[in-house]
């Protein structure tokens, strides 16, 4: 058996699988570019990706776009190539942000005249008010930018040295949820669409030629494309800096597989093979809650001699903070057997934080490998460990109160063939949610027994049994998802896969309920919304239908104990990770009754009886006489699809009104009350002929009851083939299908007539409208034409626009469940 090494960081996780005799087991490799690559993906908050065609041609990313640097390099012969990340820039401030000091800005948003981010402006009219400035008053937001405001206009005074003009290269540090344009002293610094913090864009030289000692003005103009909103301004200067892992290695390979991801480089007279696993096989829930990923590695010379190898892993203090300027503390330790090293906030606020754009600054990030002589663990100044890693030397001792990296040296020795490693990277949060009032430990540690240590070791302990069970799964996924709608399918759910399970959080709710929490990732931040579930339950009532329980028990809970008392369903049960109630503002009465009622419905259908349903019959009746009442021809009202705003007579909506009165109907005669199962079901077949002659325009059906002209994706109508409700007459689907198919965009079928833009997991479920698998596969390639072509590299988004290769927003989001849809409907 050949030696492995298994390193965790801070939930990034690399694995190269390895068979006894030594060979890595065949795949089918995917041939599409991600938009990003995942790498680590054990919760919302411990999620890193590549944005970039290489490994290492950037910082890996968290995917709210902040640095989580993790860097790889191999020593060869006592040449070093590096195949993962970059040697980030250091910084120090200059002019604190928010988080740093509180300051005060002149701010407006009505469009000010000409000239206003010129430091000679008159701003005496403008408001005033302290950093930063939001959409909601919680976290570094102490001034409120409300709706319907869509800009603002803000302007800075700062104070700098000559010595800060003449010796360093500035930066502004800036944060920013949409778009920003950013001036220092008039000069145009940045111009950026999309959200982001603290990111730091360089001084160009008419910048640098406008600064003077004294006084200077940042000013920003900020827009919010929707969603909550976000602007706060500093300057950082660049510290420098000697890079000692500057030669890259060549990258051969990038393949990412459902659990998997695999890379090869060749580095100089050896191949390296590196392999992410995230071992998130549905059917065990210690497997899908434990917090541990591997990186696996396998070196190989391609030159028939002997070579001396050393693999190196370094990962910054950022993966367990909120942001780089917080101080951090590091350390390591051993047990049984294994070594680790681990990194956290000086703070520790545990649950301290909610919202959006927000990371853990809570727990511990760990890398753990074997406790042999053959890993060296070290903790200190992060040039400091690279210049001993490049020179085969020791690490100076760390100084005191440092920023301090977490690095694992693997000394392979001399290579005469194919030798393997492994490390583990893991994040111990402590506790995971506050669930209405109580902080919850995270599953794998429900009953407060279990440690970090024992999840390391059970990880170890597991390792090939779970990567022997990963390899299979990840084949037979490709194997089922081609055969039932193309390549190109198959390659977009191996890509949904990790990122629509990592962005739950599993627990255990005091009742003992399982609670399966989403966060809404890239859009609000909210936690557990319905109309997020509903997307993507595919995928749960695919593999698992208790996760599609935990999904919706939380929402059953905040109505039966008597917190929510409103006919219908919350949206959500607060922002993430505190789960105290209902903090998204609008109500979507309709959305959240239909999604309810159908996913209680699909969940009977694959268990084969209707026990869940009886056990919260009162609250479904409830919602279901909220549905006959005010189903069939909505009023003005919020769907899933908010973005697109308010809209009555929405015939889309109606159809899961019909679907949702429907799906009582069906799970009352699974308990036997035929009565009341032939009432819902007449009910619901009289609303589907009410909606026929509402919605018929001709050669299609509207978008809106009132607007003859309107079209849409009738993306509902899957679950009434699903569920076998046959409500509606099938020229309505072939209908729709014939419109989609000439209506399609380059990069995919629009959402409806109101905009060049689309939701992918909703293109998946009208495609899967079709059970012809050409025209299926002619609905889904310009999603994956659009995959594989974006510009803007983040991790898979669900709301893109279908005319250009950009996306609107909502990244990393759970939704992409909903691309398993195909796959549900050839089970059911």
């Amino acid at each position: 058996m050949k030696k492995r090494l298994v390193i965790v960081l801070c939930g990034v996780f690399f694995l190269t699988r390895c068979a006894a005799d030594g060979n890595v087991e065949a795949r089918r490799a995917a041939s599409l570019r991600a938009p990003a690559y995942p790498l680590v993906t054990i919760d919302p908050y411990t999620s890193a990706w590549s944005a970039g065609d290489q490994l290492y041609d950037g910082h890996v990313m968290h995917w709210t776009g902040t640095h989580f640097p993790l860097i790889g390099a191999i020593r060869v012969d006592g040449q070093v190539y590096r195949f993962m990340g970059i040697e980030h820039k250091h910084y120090e401030t200059v002019v604190p942000t928010t988080g740093q000091m509180a300051w005060e800005g002149a701010y407006t948003f009505a469009e000010p005249p000409a000239g206003w981010q010129q430091p000679e402006f008159d701003d005496s009219a403008w408001k005033r008010g302290p950093a930063a400035f939001g959409s909601s008053i919680e976290g570094d937001v102490k001034t409120l930018w409300p709706e319907p405001a869509n800009d603002i206009w803000l302007r800075r005074e700062i104070n700098l040295t000559a010595n800060d003009i003449t010796r360093r290269t500035l930066y502004v540090h800036y944060s920013n949820d949409d778009d920003v344009i950013l001036y220092l002293n008039g000069v145009e610094v940045a111009n950026v669409n999309g959200w982001g913090f603290h990111r730091v864009a360089a001084l160009p030289e008419a910048a640098v030629r406008a600064l003077k000692p004294g006084k200077n003005i940042l000013a920003a103009r900020c827009t919010n494309t929707g969603g909550l909103s976000f602007i706060d301004l500093g300057m950082d200067a660049e510290v420098p800096a000697t890079y000692h892992l500057a030669q890259a290695a060549q990258q051969t390979v990038a393949d990412v597989q459902a659990t998997q991801t695999h890379y090869t480089f060749t580095c100089g007279p050896v191949e390296l093979e590196l392999t992410f696993t995230a071992p998130l096989l549905m059917d065990n829930l210690e497997y899908i809650s434990r917090p541990v990923n591997y990186m696996t590695y396998r070196v190989t010379p391609t030159d028939g001699a002997a070579h001396d190898v050393a693999v190196y892993v370094e990962a910054a203090p950022t993966w367990a903070l909120d942001n780089y300027q917080q101080p951090s503390r590091a350390e390591g330790g051993r047990s049984g057997g294994l070594a680790w090293l681990r990194t956290g906030s000086e703070s520790q606020h545990i649950l301290g934080k909610r919202g959006d754009d927000v990371r853990i600054d809570w727990g511990y990030f760990y890398l753990c490998g074997d406790d042999t002589p053959a890993f060296q663990y070290y903790v200190g100044d992060p040039a400091g460990l690279r210049a001993a890693f490049a020179q085969h030397t020791q690490p100076a001792a760390p100084a005191p109160g440092a920023y301090h990296h977490l690095a694992v040296v693997h000394a392979l020795g001399q290579l005469n063939g194919a030798t393997s490693g492994k490390i583990m990277l893991g994040y111990d949060d402590i506790f995971s949610v506050q669930y209405f009032g109580e902080n919850l430990r995270p599953y794998w540690n429900r009953s407060g027994m279990e440690t970090i240590a024992s999840q390391f070791l059970k990880a170890h302990q597991d390792y090939d049994k779970l990567l022997d069970a990963c390899n299979r799964f990840d084949a037979e996924l490709m194997r089922s998802a081609t055969a039932a709608g193309g390549k190109k399918y198959a390659e977009l759910c191996a890509l949904a896969y990790r990122q629509a399970i990592s962005a739950h959080k599993l627990v255990q709710a005091p009742n003992g309920d399982l609670l399966w929490l989403s966060k809404e990732n890239g859009s609000n931040g909210s936690i557990g919304t319905v109309d997020v579930t509903y997307p993507s339950a595919p995928l749960f009532l695919l593999y698992n239908h208790e996760l599609c329980k935990g999904l919706l028990n939380h929402i059953f809970y905040y109505s039966e104990s008597g917190r929510w008392k409103k006919p219908f369903p919350a949206h959500d049960i607060g922002s993430y990770p505190i789960a105290n109630g209902m903090t998204y503002g609008r109500d979507m009465p309709t959305e959240e009754a239909g999604n309810m009622l159908i996913l209680t419905a699909a969940i009977a259908k694959v268990e084969g009886h209707a026990k869940y349903a009886k056990s919260h019959w009162k609250t479904l009746t409830k919602w279901a006489e909220y549905l006959l009442k005010n189903g069939v021809d909505p009023a003005d009202q919020l769907c899933t699809d908010d973005f697109a705003g308010h809209l009555a007579h929405n015939a889309n909506l109606s159809i899961k009104a019909v679907l949702g009165v429907a799906s009582y109907g069906y799970l009352a005669g699974a308990l036997g009350e035929k009565k009341t199962a032939e009432r819902y079901m007449n009910a619901a077949r009289e609303m589907a002929q009410q909606w026929e002659a509402l919605a018929n325009a001709g050669d299609h059906y509207k978008l809106a009851f009132d607007q003859p002209d309107s079209w849409s994706q009738k993306y509902n109508l899957i679950w009434d083939k699903l569920l076998g409700f046959d409500l509606f007459p099938e020229k309505i689907t072939r209908t729709e299908l014939a419109w989609y198919l000439t209506h399609q965009d380059r990069y995919g079928l629009p959402l409806d007539s109101r905009e060049h833009y689309t939701k992918t997991d909703w293109v998946m479920w009208v495609a899967t409208l079709s059970d012809d698998k050409a025209t299926f596969e002619q609905l889904i390639a310009p999603v994956h034409d659009y995959m594989n072509e974006t510009i803007k590299r983040v991790p898979m988004s669900d709301w893109v626009n279908t005319d250009r290769p950009t996306h609107r927003s909502h990244i990393a989001r759970s939704v992409v469940g909903g691309y398993f849809i195909k796959l549900l409907k050839e089970k059911l």
